[in-house]
C-alpha cells in the first residue's frame, strides 16, 4: 500500500513537470509568433534640423548713433544644407552657419570702400520668434535685435475666377488683402452684382469665406471652400441653389516670388534681392514697395528711401522672360542695370536625394 502511494506521488510529480515544460514551450512559441516591434528612432528636434531659423528676419542695429535695418534670410539648398544671406545695401552670402539648441552663429565677408574685404562674426540666439546677438569685427562689437518677418499668406492677391452656371461661362475677380494685424479681407468687384464677403480664413492651403450677393431686387447667400496650390485656386460655392465649381488663376504669377539680382553701375557690381509678394507689394533689399505693376511681361515699380534727412527716389522698368528679369533702375545717383534670376525653392524630393 505504501509502495502504491509512493508510485502515485512520483507519477503526479512527473505530470506536473511535464505540464510545466509544455507551458514554457507554448509561451515561447507565442512570444516568437508576436510581430517584432519597430526599432525606436530618435527624431531630430526642430532646432537640430534648423526649422527654427528658416525664413526671413527683420533685424535692427545701431552704428555711429544711427539705426540700420537689415534682413537675415535663411533657407536650404538642394542638398538640404542651411544657407543664408545678409540683405541691406546689397545681398551678402553668409558662411559657416551653425544653428543648434537655439544658438546661431555665422561669418560674413563684405567689401569695404577701399576694396579690401572685411570679416565679421555673429553669435546669438533665437528664442520664441526673436533673434538677438552680437556682431564682432575689427571695428568693435555691435548688438542686433530682430524678429521673424510676417509672411504674406499665399491666398492673398488677385485671382481671375472662372465658373460655369448652366451653359454660361462666367468670369470674375477675387481680391484677397491683409491688414496690419494680419487679418484677411476680400472683395469681388462687379458691375452687375454687389458682393459682401466676410469671415475670410486661410489655413494650411484652404481658403474659406461667406458671401452675400445682391442684384437689383434679388439677394442670396453662399459660402466658398477652396484650396490654393501654387498659383491656382480651386473650390466650390455652396448656396440654396446648389453648388458651383470655381477655378482661379493668380494674377501676377509671372513676377511673384524672390529674385536674386545683379546690379551694375559706375561704382561696380553688387548683389541684391527683389521680393514680390502675392498681393504685388514687395521689397527691394529692405526698401518697401507699395505696388509692383505687371502688364504682360513688363514689370515696373516706384519707391523711395530715407537716409537721415534726405529722401531718395527710385524707379524700375524691366521685362521678364523664362524666369529671367532684365531692366534698369533709375535713382538720383544715376542708372543701374539689373539682371535677375527667380529663386526656385527646392522640392522635398530633390533635397532627399
Amino acid at each position: 500500500m505504501t509502495l502504491l502511494r509512493s508510485h502515485k506521488a512520483a507519477w503526479f510529480v512527473c505530470l506536473l513537470v511535464l505540464l510545466t515544460l509544455c507551458g514554457e514551450v507554448v509561451v515561447q512559441a507565442m512570444e516568437l509568433a508576436k510581430p517584432a516591434k519597430p526599432a525606436e528612432t530618435t527624431r531630430p528636434t526642430r532646432s537640430r534640423r534648423g526649422w527654427g531659423v528658416y525664413g526671413d528676419w527683420d533685424v535692427k542695429m545701431k552704428f555711429n548713433e544711427r539705426e540700420y535695418n537689415s534682413i537675415l534670410s535663411f533657407s536650404r539648398n538642394k542638398e538640404g544644407k542651411l544657407t543664408g544671406h545678409w540683405i541691406s545695401w546689397g545681398m551678402n552670402e553668409l558662411k559657416d552657419i551653425k544653428f543648434e539648441n537655439n544658438k546661431l552663429s555665422f561669418v560674413q565677408t563684405t567689401p569695404g570702400r577701399d576694396g579690401k574685404l572685411r570679416t565679421s562674426k555673429f553669435a546669438g540666439t533665437i528664442k520664441e520668434g526673436k533673434l538677438s546677438g552680437t556682431v564682432s569685427s575689427d571695428r568693435g562689437e555691435t548688438k542686433i535685435e530682430g524678429k521673424r518677418s510676417r509672411r504674406t499668406p499665399r491666398a492673398a492677391g488677385s485671382w481671375a475666377i472662372k465658373m460655369k452656371i448652366g451653359e454660361r461661362d462666367i468670369t470674375s475677380t477675387l481680391v484677397v488683402t491683409v491688414d496690419k494685424e494680419g487679418k484677411l479681407m476680400a472683395e469681388s468687384p462687379s458691375k452687375r452684382v454687389e458682393h459682401k464677403i466676410t469671415d475670410v480664413k486661410y489655413e494650411r492651403g484652404k481658403l474659406t469665406f461667406k458671401r452675400k450677393s445682391k442684384m437689383q431686387e434679388r439677394q442670396w447667400e453662399s459660402t466658398f471652400e477652396g484650396n490654393v496650390r501654387g498659383d491656382t485656386l480651386s473650390g466650390v460655392f455652396k448656396s440654396e441653389r446648389g453648388e458651383i465649381k470655381a477655378e482661379g488663376k493668380r494674377v501676377g504669377a509671372l513676377a511673384i516670388g524672390k529674385w536674386n539680382l545683379e546690379v551694375e553701375s559706375e561704382r561696380g557690381k553688387r548683389k541684391q534681392r527683389l521680393q514680390v509678394n502675392p498681393d504685388m507689394s514687395g521689397l527691394y533689399g529692405t526698401i518697401a514697395i507699395k505696388k509692383i505693376d505687371l502688364k504682360g511681361d513688363k514689370v515696373s515699380f516706384k519707391t523711395s528711401m530715407k537716409f537721415g534727412e534726405r529722401t531718395f527716389e527710385m524707379s524700375f522698368e524691366g521685362n521678364i522672360k523664362e524666369s529671367k528679369l532684365t531692366g534698369e533702375l533709375t535713382t538720383s545717383r544715376g542708372k543701374q542695370k539689373i539682371k535677375g534670376t527667380k529663386v526656385v525653392r527646392p522640392s522635398r524630393r530633390t533635397r532627399s536625394r
